[in-house]
């Protein structure tokens, strides 16, 4: 399946009321399952990722301790915060995932959890899912983790640590990357009554117990950076983002700074913010670079926009993104390049250069082992690699010609109501 996606006036306005945060949706899920009392959570994600968890933790409490089957598709946060979450439950659990899910690592979480003395046993690939987990009582005390790896191995471990004996402390090695995601899990967590602190390298969380509260989540500000890309991308503009905080536990907060560089002013609102187009672009773009270590959900949306506008950037810290959905790197190089954008890899940085796209077709060139032979058969079909980012951050290209997105469902991960929303402020979709 695929849509057709075009805007006929590059003017876009409207009211939109943003999806939840499922970053802070699923950490609260499992933190209320380890509380042991039910609390009120308001505006709970409906993305896919968080009905996953959502559901797979209801199971967990109504099935027998026994030879039990939790599969969670493509949902990588329930994969690695089920995996400590099983470790400390009582009862055997084999948890497994989609085809995807299997190439995705897992070895550094299960190392950790080992560590601790955790059962869990790797049923294909070593380092890789599927899982048998036997759960226990761990002890905790303390270990050693990469840091420069996903922080959702370091948010799931710091989620179950008021649940061991000794508490825990996780001491660091390397550059610690999605730094703003860790925070958010500590924020989290000290906000339901544990006992965390952060000191240069090292986290420390007391043995405790979580205390129930009502808890409201955020709206999404990594679902943002499509709307200030659209924003950025169109010849007017004036969209409200509902549910977006100033002071926001996400990281990902910072993709209004960002896109002042591209012309687009945030103003903050009781209720949201405001985007709109200024007269500001290209003040501050003749040499843009940027690291997403601390923000790489947002390079998606940030890579297409510099392509679109003619920005020559460089997009570093982009390690992670070779882990996730699909390697995005490629992904990005690969549709970018298809569209006629002169895009280049260097190692994990993604390189965008001063290019206009072209509508010449069928022009040999030579290809080297940093393009994409792709780039010889333009075309304005995006292939979405059953990544939700993928489709989302190509969509608003549409403001520019039409283009086509294949599998265009996979925004149910993280947006379901994307495309709707998008027809909202004037989006034909066919």
């Amino acid at each position: 399946m695929s849509i057709s996606l075009s805007h006929f006036t590059q003017l876009i306005k409207g009211e939109i009321q943003l999806t939840s945060s499922k970053s802070e949706s699923n950490r609260a899920l499992i933190i209320r399952a380890l509380c042991g009392k039910n609390f009120e959570m308001e505006n709970l994600a409906t993305a896919e990722d968080t009905v996953i968890l959502k559901k797979t933790l209801h199971s967990i409490l109504h099935l027998s301790t026994t030879n039990n089957v939790l599969d969670v598709g493509l949902a990588g946060t329930a994969m690695r915060f089920l995996t400590a979450y099983l470790a400390i439950q009582n009862g055997e659990w084999t948890l497994t995932g989609s085809s995807r899910m299997k190439e995705r690592p897992i070895r550094l979480l299960v190392t950790a959890l080992h560590q601790m003395g955790a059962e869990i046993e790797y049923i294909e690939k070593e380092g890789f899912p599927p899982l048998k987990i036997k759960g226990k009582e761990l002890i905790g005390g303390k270990i050693q983790v990469d840091g420069s790896v996903s922080s959702q191995y370091i948010s799931a471990l710091l989620l179950i640590a008021p649940q061991l004996k000794k508490g825990l402390q996780l001491d660091f090695i390397g550059e610690l990357t999605s730094k703003p995601y860790i925070e958010m899990t500590i924020n989290m967590m000290c906000y339901f009554g544990v006992s965390a602190a952060w000191k240069n390298n090292s986290i420390t969380v007391n043995n405790g117990n979580y205390k129930a509260k009502d808890f409201i989540v955020e709206a999404d500000w990594s679902s943002a950076s499509y709307w200030y890309s659209m924003v950025a991308l169109a010849k007017e503009a004036k969209i409200t983002l509902l549910g977006l905080k100033l002071n926001s536990l996400q990281g990902d907060a910072v993709v209004a700074k960002i896109y002042e560089n591209f012309g687009v002013k945030t103003e903050y609102l009781n209720n949201g913010v405001r985007l709109t187009k200024t007269s500001d672009f290209g003040l501050r773009t003749s040499d843009f670079r940027l690291n997403f270590s601390n923000c790489p959900d947002l390079a998606q949306a940030v890579a297409v926009t510099c392509a679109a506008l003619n920005v020559p950037a460089k997009l570093t810290g982009l390690s992670t993104l070779r882990i996730k959905e699909t390697d995005r790197i490629l992904a990005l190089q690969t549709e970018l390049c298809k569209l006629g954008y002169n895009v280049e890899v260097e190692g994990d940085d993604l390189i965008i250069l001063s290019s206009l796209r072209t509508e010449q077709r069928g022009v040999k060139q030579s290809v080297s082992n940093n393009k994409i032979a792709s780039c010889l058969a333009m075309t304005n079909t995006i292939k979405t690699y059953n990544d939700h980012r993928m489709a989302m951050a190509f969509a608003p290209l549409a403001l520019l010609y039409p283009i086509t997105i294949e599998n265009p469902d996979v925004v149910i991960k993280s947006y379901p109501n994307f495309w709707k929303d998008l027809e909202r402020v004037g989006f034909v979709i066919e």
